[in-house]
């Protein structure tokens, strides 16, 4: 490999206001949009396993990392955010955007409403409402909240909450995940918790007309793969793939299989 390629790979922060980014690649843009209790370093193997194909720029959300926070806690709010940033790095052009998580859940209102900005759409560990499985979202919220106020900060949180989310392989990825959730300042995470519970794109799905590839791990408990085929119920032409063996981490879990399925995506197109 060439040292121009090598480079090529190492990712790069770009710390601009209001949205911060890490960026490797050259090309034209992906975007990709972390978890909830995720950051943008979150990304690593996909910014360096995809950077041959794209200009890969994994944000820094709203009240996340380097990022300013949104005023309001909406959809509407991350998702004009995510706008900017596309009009920024991918100016006159559309991106390939990849979401994951309550990302994912941004992903989806950004590609009905913007569907000019998007070329595909790859959902990772994501569903089209909170609480499909009848989680109650007030329960849910006070729960995080009490567990946030023992530990004191999400980076003092992640070593309790990561572990469980991982599948039955997937261990050996917990402390990457807590470096990335360790970059999370209170009042984001805060404000992201009382977003996520607002949550159902189930009316605007069938608007989206971007390719849209929906992708899940066989042992994901988090957002299970019910969960991705209820969007590919409704999103036209949408495609579920389940990945064996890995949980809710699943970028982590299972970056090669997840690097090549995104890249077929793209390819195709």
């Amino acid at each position: 490999m060439r040292e121009d390629d090598l480079l090529m790979e190492i990712p790069v922060d770009v710390d601009t206001l209001p949205t911060a980014w890490r960026e490797a690649g050259v090309g034209p843009v992906a975007v990709f949009l972390h978890g909830i209790g995720s950051s943008r370093t979150g990304w690593r193997p996909q910014l360096t396993g995809l950077a041959a194909l794209r200009r890969c720029v994994a944000w820094d959300a709203p009240g996340y990392g380097a990022s300013l926070p949104v005023n309001e806690p909406t959809f509407a709010a991350y998702t004009n955010r995510v706008a900017e940033l596309i009009a920024e790095v991918s100016p006159g052009a559309p991106v390939d955007l990849v979401g994951m998580s309550f990302g994912g859940m941004i992903a989806q209102y950004v590609a009905a409403t913007h569907p000019q900005l998007i070329r595909t759409l790859t959902l990772l560990c994501t569903s089209p409402k909170f609480g499909l499985d009848g989680t109650d979202p007030v329960q849910w919220r006070a729960a995080r909240l009490a567990g946030l106020d023992t530990a004191g900060s999400p980076g003092a949180a992640a070593p309790f909450i990561l572990p469980s989310l991982a599948g039955p392989s997937g261990a050996h990825v917990v402390p990457e995940a807590i470096e990335a959730m360790a970059r999370i300042p209170m009042a984001g995470l805060l404000k992201a918790l009382e977003t996520i519970v607002t949550h159902d794109s189930r009316p605007i799905l069938s608007g989206i007309t971007a390719p849209t590839l929906v992708l899940v791990g066989a042992h994901d408990t988090e957002t299970p793969p019910a969960y991705g085929q209820a969007i590919v119920d409704i999103v036209p032409g949408a495609k579920l793939q389940i990945v064996n063996g890995a949980g809710h981490l699943l970028n982590l879990e299972a970056p090669a299989e997840v690097n090549a399925l995104v890249a077929q995506h793209w390819e195709k197109i």
